[in-house]
């Protein structure tokens, strides 16, 4: 399995924000969306960054005044990031790891989607009531 697999169910769809956009328009977008994170990305649509709720929530420790802030201020720029033809195992090794909940998807040099951990979670669960019903059919007909 691979993370190609999950774009193919969940769709190739990402939602970003710009640098310069505030803590306060990234907060009500991933509100409205009912998403947990942003990809940041620069005119060119190259990833810059990406900031999620946990981000968000990190900044509003100094004060509210913190969601007049740039989202450049608080982003995590140093993103990990994988292809579609990732192994899930991979995948979810990096999330673990690392500790975080989402990971752009590049094809080429080209932002192709979003994969959280949620997605990697079903995909495997899945996968493993594919294999236990494999073994359960195998076992019946022995």
């Amino acid at each position: 399995m691979s993370v190609a697999r999950i774009l193919a169910s969940k769709g190739k769809a990402v939602h970003t924000i710009a640098l310069h956009r505030t803590l306060l328009e990234a907060a009500r977008s991933l509100g409205e969306k009912r998403i947990g994170a942003l990809v940041v990305t620069g005119a060119d649509g190259e990833v810059l960054g990406i900031l999620s709720e946990r981000d968000i929530v990190r900044a509003l420790v100094a004060g509210i005044g913190a969601l007049d802030d740039a989202v450049s201020k608080h982003m995590t720029a140093d993103v990990v990031m994988c292809r579609p033809q990732t192994s899930l195992h991979e995948l979810m090794e990096q999330m673990t790891i690392g500790r975080f909940r989402h990971v752009p998807v590049l094809e080429g040099e080209h932002l192709a989607g979003l994969v959280s951990i949620g997605d990697a979670v079903k995909l495997r669960l899945a996968e493993m009531e594919a294999e236990s019903q494999a073994m359960r059919d195998y076992i019946a007909t022995a």
